[in-house]
């Protein structure tokens, strides 16, 4: 594969300014969008009894905002395609926000499952616009590290969901923590005032549907491809982080406020994994740096299932997350740089969202292997599938780190191989 030197001049009007604003955008969105989702896993038992309903309705809300996430992707991602980056970008804020707010004021569980079906097209819109505006934005030298930036905004709305819990829901109630998600309106004023259109969309001639669709199916072949690593890259997360909180009170008997703490202190090494991993993949390659990150998952699997103290499990976590996240911190940067120019938009959100429905029995895959072989083995033995099928994956597949979204490049070398 021939790809571009990473020292080639890009001809771009944007500034270091305009880049940074860009950047803070796509960030800012995929955090407050993870914040409002990651809430209601921190209120199951709260919202539980407000609707006097069981715990298994209230994971079904889970359930179908995560199903409706492919919905959000397409038809986000096709506005993006067509219509530019920001626009749809502050409109998805304005919807994923407007919604998070209301189900605040829900009168009784129908009401919230719905407007929870509607978040989740919010949710699956977000992602795909603001990293194709992040990636087409930032200078190809540093679109690693800032590709690790971007996706760390998952693990710090994971964070703040966790701190808000300990914080606002015990003195607040369970309202209060769906109207702090009507906070992220304040981004579309930013987007608005601040963060110019994507230079690399402007400069495309063709912006009309047929030519999306044309392109993202003559793509087809990769956006399988796309499809099958994302749905084990979120077996992965999930696999990792969904179900440790509860094998933590289950098995180990951690106190509640014990295993949020421990959740801050390992999404904290998510966030370190994802920033320190991106940054490598611009010099060691983005498949070779996400392989060394999912080495390191593997390696601390005994500790991370099997520790027999606080100190060697939390060890195992913490270490655990640096190498998931490490790995995901290349998502972005690497799913844009293989997505087709006119569809941009569209390619890795719907890749990305469509993974997420793939593997959305992974949970319940972990939980029927709990009975079968116990809780450590099960935890540990999927993620060791997943991981080596992953590698796999990864190895088989190709990259085009380098790659200028730019239409005007005037490259100074040119370097042949598969990198």
């Amino acid at each position: 594969m021939v790809i571009e030197d990473l020292n080639q001049h890009e001809a771009s009007t944007h500034s270091r300014r305009d880049r940074w604003h860009a950047a803070t955008a796509g960030y800012l969105g995929w955090t407050l969008d993870a914040f409002d989702f990651f809430i209601v896993v921190f209120m199951v038992d709260t919202l539980a009894h407000q609707f006097q309903v069981s715990k298994s309705a209230i994971i079904w809300t889970l359930t179908a905002t995560l199903a409706m996430r492919p919905v959000g992707a397409i038809a986000f991602g096709m506005l993006a395609d067509r219509f530019g980056r920001r626009k749809p970008l502050i409109a998805n804020v304005l919807f994923f926000s407007t919604i998070e707010l209301l189900c605040g004021f829900a009168p009784n569980y129908q009401v919230f499952l719905l407007l929870r079906i509607l978040f989740g097209i919010g949710m699956g819109g977000e992602w795909g616009v603001g990293a194709s505006l992040a990636m087409e934005s930032a200078p190809t030298k540093w679109r690693g590290i800032l590709s690790g930036v971007l996706q760390s905004g998952y693990s710090m709305g994971y964070l703040l969901a966790a701190l808000m819990s300990r914080l606002v829901l015990p003195h607040y109630g369970w309202r209060a923590m769906f109207w702090m998600g009507g906070v992220p309106a304040l981004l579309a004023l930013y987007i608005s005032s601040r963060v110019r259109e994507s230079e690399a969309w402007e400069q495309r001639e063709n912006h009309d549907l047929s030519t999306i669709l044309r392109r993202t199916l003559a793509s087809w072949k990769s956006l399988i491809y796309l499809g099958v690593l994302m749905m084990l890259m979120h077996a992965l997360s999930h696999g990792t982080q969904d179900l440790y909180p509860d094998f933590l009170k289950s098995v180990h008997r951690f106190a509640p406020s014990t295993i949020s703490y421990l959740a801050i202190f390992y999404n904290i090494g998510a966030i370190a994994g994802g920033i320190t991993f991106g940054y490598h993949s611009e010099r060691f390659g983005r498949r070779r740096t996400m392989i060394a990150a999912l080495v390191l998952s593997l390696l601390v699997i005994p500790l991370w299932a099997f520790g027999s103290s606080f100190f060697m499990l939390a060890l195992g976590a913490i270490v655990m997350q640096i190498g998931v996240q490490g790995a995901w911190g290349i998502i972005p940067a690497h799913l844009n740089e293989l997505a087709p120019d006119e569809a941009r938009g569209l390619v890795p959100g719907f890749a990305y969202q469509i993974g997420i429905l793939l593997a959305a029995p992974t949970n319940t895959i972990e939980f029927a292997l709990r009975d079968r072989i116990g809780y450590s083995w099960a935890l540990a033995a999927f993620e060791l599938t997943t991981i080596l099928l992953l590698v796999v994956i990864i190895a088989s597949g190709s990259e085009r780190r380098g790659r200028s979204f730019l239409a005007h490049v005037q490259p100074n070398l040119m370097r042949a191989g598969a990198d």
